[in-house]
């Protein structure tokens, strides 16, 4: 097929910010909302794979989270948010396009902000799916040798080779040797990623220094059906993560990504965009 699903970018205001967001597909058809780990802006849910969802008539939803892409930036290492303000940024988002109740998914540091919704806004969530992310407790394995002995020095910003070179180079060491990365088509996304970027020193920076707050309540008390997808190569996370954070879940289902980093690489599209369409079939608003 030539045609596209996209119906543009657009800036919205929600809670006294902008954020950047993007639809594909027909408004009328059940939502997934796709939220983005640290430093990710909505491009990391690539065009294609968000239009291979729409066509199984899905909604789908990415945007760009504060500190990333053309949303609203603070000052590099100051941001003016926390966790939970991003939560709601995403709950914004579903008031803005008149949606009651949506699939979401988060990938990697965004399973907060999907614990978030599970627990303090379930009337929202028809069903959560969780990529690459984690209980957070004490006892899971620590990230790989290789990801802690990583020696990539910080980019300066106002070089935006360097960045970039930065970018593709940890993007490379986050997926765990997987043989599925591409590091042409790595490179391609960044590019675009840094050009677009309000401030790229904020984006590197601010995800990572903003206040971790969350619910009282924990994984158990998610209600909404949940699939888990972990890859069985991620170097940050390693498998036990997932492993662990679908049994704190009442019902949840694990699917393991072979072959998978710390990412969802286009050959492994095919898997994840199979099981998220069956997952948000038995749970439509």
């Amino acid at each position: 097929m030539t045609d596209h699903l996209s119906h543009g970018e657009r800036l919205v205001e929600i809670n006294d910010v902008e954020l950047c967001v993007e639809t594909f597909g027909n408004p009328a058809n059940p939502a997934v909302l796709l939220v983005d780990g640290a430093a990710a802006s909505m491009l990391w849910w690539e065009a294609d794979l968000c239009e291979r969802i729409a066509r199984a008539d899905r909604f789908v939803i990415r945007y760009d989270n504060r500190d990333t892409g053309r949303s609203t930036s603070y000052p590099p290492g100051r941001p003016g948010y926390s966790f939970t303000d991003l939560a709601g940024d995403a709950l914004g988002i579903l008031d803005a396009l008149n949606i009651e109740r949506a699939h979401i998914v988060c990938r990697s540091m965004a399973g907060g902000i999907g614990l978030i919704l599970g627990v303090g806004h379930a009337d929202r969530v028809a069903s959560l799916t969780f990529v690459s992310t984690s209980t957070g407790e004490d006892h899971l394995p620590p990230p790989s040798d290789e990801l802690t002995g990583s020696t990539l020095a910080d980019p300066d910003p106002a070089d935006s080779a360097a960045v970039v070179d930065f970018v593709v180079a940890s993007a490379k060491t986050y997926s765990g040797g997987s043989p599925y990365f591409d590091e042409t088509a790595t490179r391609a996304l960044v590019e675009r990623d840094v050009a677009r970027a309000r401030n790229i020193a904020s984006t590197l920076a601010n995800h990572y220094a903003m206040t971790f707050d969350g619910p009282s309540r924990g994984f158990a008390d998610i209600t909404a059906p949940v699939l888990v997808l972990h890859g069985d190569h991620d170097p940050l996370l390693p498998l036990p993560h997932g492993q662990a954070l679908a049994a704190a879940i009442p019902g949840a289902q694990l699917l393991i990504l072979e072959g998978a980093g710390h990412d969802l690489p286009r050959p492994l599209w095919d898997v994840f965009a199979a099981a998220l369409i069956q997952h948000t079939s038995g749970g439509r608003p």
